[in-house]
């Protein structure tokens, strides 16, 4: 992929996370959740943790820290995949929020 691929796959899918919280932000008093700069998305649960999402350009990978660890997504031609396993960006993102919020939650 070039580098102006990654760019706007990388950009729409930050912008993709910011609508999906954007959605639940309604149901989840305690969600917070800033850009922070072109690269860089930081959800914040009041006192309960952060997520952050940002894009590394250099390996051409959306990179996710959260208190359980770090993970790092390649675009497969489809999805944005997780390099260690099959998980795929929103999902594993659902997951770490449900793990904040301490209930379910989709981003998908």
């Amino acid at each position: 992929m070039t580098d102006s691929e990654f760019d706007e796959r990388a950009e729409a899918t930050l912008t993709r996370i910011e609508a999906a919280l954007e959605r639940r932000g309604a149901d989840l008093a305690d969600l917070d959740f800033e850009r922070l700069n072109d690269s860089v998305l930081e959800i914040d649960w009041a006192g309960r943790g952060k997520i952050i999402v940002n894009r590394h350009d250099a390996a051409q990978e959306i990179w996710v820290a959260a208190r359980s660890g770090g993970f790092h997504y390649r675009w497969d031609g489809s999805r944005w995949q997780d390099t260690r396993n099959d998980e795929e960006l929103m999902t594993a993102l659902s997951r770490l929020v449900s793990e904040l919020a301490e209930e379910p939650v989709s981003l998908v």
